[in-house]
């Protein structure tokens, strides 16, 4: 199955695109497979997973910030630091701000996996007395921030601040099929894009929606409708538009009935499982945002890996001073062409071309 992820990011001084080609990898679901661990890992995930959303607990300290990347679908793409450069496999992460690397200065087993920058091998690195702490569902990383060359799809950034991990402990960094997270707020097929849009990659027109909440990517939803009937969000919500969470999340409640409707059940290893054969039977879910309708068809929100299906839906509480919230991931990103406009403080959507 080929998955179709576009994104694309506008500054108002950048007017060149640049674009990374992204690549879909061995899932860490796979991973947590094969080694018996995913039933533990979901259960100890669930506890914890929401800290990343909630703004309070983001903007308190400046080097501390709640992230948090889920199972399965995830894109990478990469990038380069350092002179010469070093070259890292990370998630483009719109649901979080730090941009980070494995260095050689961890010890960590998960560090031992993966790439890591070598700063004594960059002549332009510059390092600092500031430490940096990011905390997982189901892990951590603490390390130092530098400073550093960075390039990322053509564009290069000669001053840009990073952090460099000392320590990553748990299993999630070590079994994930990633080097670090860059955040902007087996196959191949998907590109993100800096700087412009590419009107080759979709259909019809941009439709752009206002960002409700300066804290993310977050947006007003009018309802979440299946078969012309209201599921979920009846008196509107709000959502984040998130790149760095694969599936589609909202309330407990909400999804426990969207479950219901589209016949998921939990199996043995605490995922919700759905018949293959509704792929192609059941009906889309509309998500109306700004008076637009957003049809997600049943092959987009039901997962299949290893002639096994899953649902793309999760429940994931987030009461924040905002009111709950959903998170609109790769489910929903994968459908529509989406413009992050910093300049502009908006959202753009359009159905893939």
């Amino acid at each position: 199955m080929k998955w179709l992820l576009l994104l694309s990011l506008l500054a108002l001084s950048e007017c060149i695109v640049h674009k990374v080609p992204l690549v879909k990898k061995k899932s860490l679901r796979k991973n947590l497979i094969e080694k018996g661990l995913l039933k533990d890992y979901l259960k100890t995930h669930t506890l914890n997973r929401a800290s990343k959303y909630f703004p309070k607990d983001v903007f308190a300290s400046g080097s501390t910030e709640s992230l948090e990347n889920y199972l399965d679908t995830e894109y990478f793409g990469t990038i380069s630091i350092g002179t010469p450069a070093q070259d890292f496999t990370v998630i483009f992460d719109t649901g979080s701000s730090n941009l980070w690397v494995p260095s050689t200065y961890c010890s960590s087993a998960a560090c031992s996996v993966h790439n890591q920058f070598n700063p004594d091998d960059s002549s332009t690195f510059e390092a600092t007395s500031e430490t940096i702490s990011i905390t997982y569902g189901t892990g951590s990383m603490t390390g130092i921030l530098g400073y550093d060359t960075v390039n990322v799809g053509g564009i290069e950034d000669t001053n840009q601040i990073f952090g460099l991990s000392e320590s990553e402990p748990g299993s999630f960094l070590y079994y994930a099929p990633l080097d670090g997270i860059l955040d902007i707020d087996d196959e191949s097929g998907s590109v993100v894009m800096f700087g412009g849009i590419d009107s080759s990659y979709y259909t019809g027109s941009l439709n752009w929606v206002p960002v409700s909440y300066e804290g993310y990517w977050q947006i007003t939803v009018d309802s979440i409708t299946m078969d012309g009937e209201t599921i979920a969000c009846a008196d509107g919500c709000q959502a984040i538009v998130d790149t760095g969470t694969s599936l589609l999340a909202g309330p407990t409640s909400a999804i426990s009935n969207i479950q219901s409707y589209i016949g998921a059940s939990e199996n043995s290893d605490g995922e919700m499982v759905v018949s293959c054969s509704y792929m192609y039977s059941l009906p889309n879910i509309v998500f109306t945002i700004n008076g637009v309708q957003y049809p997600v068809p049943a092959s987009a929100y039901i997962l299949e890996e290893d002639g096994a299906c899953m649902s793309g839906f999760e429940g994931m509480d987030l009461d924040t001073s905002t009111g709950e919230l959903w998170i609109l991931g790769d489910v929903f990103i994968r459908q529509y062409f989406t413009v992050f406009d910093r300049a502009n403080n908006q959202l753009g959507f359009a159905a893939v071309a």
